[in-house]
């Protein structure tokens, strides 16, 4: 693992910066190009009453063009208090800071109930970590919908390829034994 995140690196743009540790490992930031945040949102088909939390939120790019595209709510949680300060100020320049805000945690911690859509762009191993809290802790119908990075073990109800890269969508299902 310690390769593959030495030899993304060598690929991640040079605004990449280290943000997030997880299990030793340091997790870039790596902003999501505009083109394909819109692409993430249009997957989940994000609407006026959906909540969207970003996961790893960086500059908020993703909730706040949720709140300006959509009219959705958002959500972005960030472990760095510098892309927490980013992204607020981000978004009272795009004049949607009453429909979105930002939380310096853990996404680990993150209470991530209200979503009825959550967006990743984390590690495979992150993700990995991740898919039993978004099983147990979202609604049945919950899109998830993850930049680059798949999901082991869950196949993606939908995947697209946007200028280079790949996303992908996820629909947590029912429930067993409800």
């Amino acid at each position: 693992m310690k390769l593959f995140l030495a030899v993304l690196l060598l690929f991640v743009p040079a605004v990449a910066q280290l943000d997030y540790e997880y299990d030793g490992l340091q997790v870039p930031y790596v902003p999501t190009p505009n083109q394909v945040v819109d692409a993430m949102l249009d997957l989940a088909k994000v609407t006026k009453s959906d909540t969207v939390i970003d996961l790893g939120c960086g500059d908020g790019r993703i909730v706040i063009t949720a709140a300006q595209k959509h009219g959705a709510r958002g959500i972005g949680v960030d472990l760095n208090p510098e892309r927490i300060a980013e992204a607020e100020a981000n978004a009272k320049n795009a004049g949607v800071q009453s429909k979105v805000k930002f939380i310096k945690q853990d996404l680990f911690d993150a209470d991530i109930r209200e979503a009825s859509v959550v967006t990743l762009y984390l590690l495979p191993s992150v993700n990995a970590k991740l898919k039993p809290r978004l099983l147990e802790q979202l609604r049945p119908g919950t899109r998830v919908v993850s930049h680059s990075f798949d999901m082991p073990d869950w196949k993606a109800a939908e995947r697209r390829d946007v200028d280079g890269r790949t996303i992908y969508l996820w629909v947590i299902p029912e429930k067993m034994g409800r």
